[in-house]
């Protein structure tokens, strides 16, 4: 049984970039907020703290940024590290140990046969974090034991006490995306035969459905490739604030696809963060990299973009995917221009300033830091990519994430679990349990279909689904989320639903591609 004080850690230790040191002196703990000044270059302080845990106790941590499929309930694994908040649940008593969101660290709970450990991170890039005499406040620590109630529901509380200020859609989100059927391979002429085609299977409702432009537009685009900036129109696409308007004119409300830190032309020197295969990285922890940052959201806006879906920045900030870090906190393996500011703050501050800079428009972050992006975006895509082309894919990443992650919707954003693809690579039984899902679970729903391919059954289904999406935010729950990665219980506002899954995987490696 869970029994500690976070005030009170059985010891305290300090990373120096090289190995881990006893040092109280600059750590102060209070009211469960950690504190560190330091003159000195830090990057990580550990917290111990002595407990019980019962032999059948099972646990559930985050995911540092998307999921990838590998949520989940499992047993006391010591080399497992969990980011942002760790669930424990002892036969009916669930307890939960977390941080705030909005903090200074990347900060990740370990659970071993003695008690467990906070784990800190500060570093700066790869390297310590050089403070130059400032306090940081790392983290906000919130523990709750020993509660007689369903692991879900006391989720959805403590995950409210993490983040007691949602910033929320105001109308339920759903409509159509284009990536799963084209692939960044699209024109203007298509945008807007797929904004008559959601519009007319979205009906006179008043709450209008959203057409995103996903990837393709911009000036340097190449199929499949997610090329960056600069983002004009290419010309396959003219003049993009005259499409906005032709897409509101067939009755949808225009959204559109970014990946603002990747740069197809060579920018300032000062701005580059790395040079890679695909162009060139920005440094957010360069200012003058954020203020391009707000110029390019704005414009957007000042376009008529109402939705606008940022990708990539966690990848091309750190090099790599969250799924990767495993056993350790993510961190860059590069420098940053400023050293002074941890690798959190630096993404943190980039998320303001997108969220300033948006003003009105509806903002998805994805492949962003969850627990850094709640209180700032309204939408977050919680797992990575479903696929129109192999449904293990979309079982594997969609099914996981939506359930694993439900219990952050309406309380840290509004969940995107990704789209629901329709399109004839895809075994229309399984794609349409997909898609009934998600229209049932209150979370935002887009559908990516290529007008012309459905036949009147898939039209009819995607028609009941907008309509169920365009008024529903109750959050469904997974009833079985503890037994199974891809959950079959599903308690909607229409009542229990079971959904089977399950298909023969067909061994191809491409499968695990989009």
């Amino acid at each position: 049984m869970l029994k500690f004080n976070w005030d009170t850690p059985a010891s305290v230790e300090i990373h120096d970039g090289s190995a881990w040191r006893t040092d109280e002196g600059r750590v102060e703990i209070q009211d469960g907020t950690v504190t560190l000044s330091a003159g000195n270059p830090v990057a990580g302080v550990r917290l111990f703290y002595e407990t019980e845990f019962e032999k059948n106790a099972r646990f559930f941590g985050d995911a540092w940024e998307r999921a990838y499929g590998e949520l989940e309930w499992r047993g006391m694994i010591a080399q497992r590290l969990m980011p942002w908040y760790m669930a424990v649940s002892e036969g009916g008593r669930q307890s939960f140990a977390g941080v705030k969101t909005g903090c200074g660290a990347f900060v990740g709970f370990r659970a071993f046969s003695r008690g467990l450990t906070v784990e800190i991170d500060t570093r700066s890039g790869a390297g310590p974090v050089n403070l130059s005499g400032r306090s940081l406040t790392a983290c906000t620590l919130v523990l709750e034991c020993n509660r007689e109630m369903s692991a879900y529901r006391f989720q959805r509380e403590m995950l409210k006490k993490l983040c007691p200020q949602a910033r929320l859609a105001q109308e339920p989100v759903y409509g159509g995306n284009n990536w799963y059927y084209a692939y960044g391979k699209s024109s203007r002429e298509e945008i807007l035969a797929d904004s008559a085609f959601i519009s007319r299977l979205a009906g006179p409702r008043k709450n209008r459905p959203w057409m995103v432009i996903d990837d393709g537009w911009q000036k340097h685009s190449r199929p499949r490739v997610c090329v960056g900036g600069p983002w004009v129109g290419n010309e396959k696409f003219g003049d993009m604030k005259t499409l906005a308007w032709e897409m509101a004119d067939q009755g949808v409300r225009p959204g559109i696809w970014i990946r603002p830190l990747l740069m197809a032309e060579e920018p300032n020197a000062d701005w580059i963060l790395q040079k890679t295969g695909d162009g060139w990285t920005l440094d957010p922890s360069n200012p003058q990299v954020l203020g391009y940052l707000s110029d390019l959201i704005s414009e957007l806006a000042d376009q008529g973009y109402g939705l606008i879906k940022h990708d990539y920045t966690t990848f091309d900030v750190f090099g790599d995917w969250g799924c990767h870090a495993t056993g350790k906190a993510m961190f860059p393996a590069h420098p940053m221009r400023d050293t002074t500011r941890t690798n959190a703050e630096i993404v943190l501050d980039m998320y303001k300033a997108i969220a300033h800079a948006a003003g009105e428009p509806l903002i998805i972050g994805c492949n962003t830091v969850g627990h850094l992006a709640a209180g700032l975006f309204q939408l977050q895509r919680t797992g990575d990519d479903t696929s129109g082309r192999f449904w293990e894919r979309t079982r594997y990443m969609g099914v996981n994430t939506l359930a694993m992650r439900m219990p952050q919707h309406r309380i840290f954003y509004d969940c995107d679990a990704d789209c629901a693809p329709i399109t004839p690579e895809l075994d229309w039984k399984l794609a349409r349990r997909w898609l009934d899902v998600l229209s049932r679970s209150g979370t935002a729903l887009f559908v990516s279909a290529r007008p012309g391919t459905l036949n009147p059954e898939q039209e009819a289904a995607v028609a009941e689904a907008f309509a169920r999406a365009a008024e529903n935010t109750q959050p469904a729950e997974p009833l079985d989320w503890q037994d199974t990665v891809s959950p079959r219980l599903w308690e909607t506002a229409d009542g229990v639903r079971e959904y089977d899954f399950d298909a023969l995987f067909d061994g191809n490696p491409e499968a695990w591609w989009y």
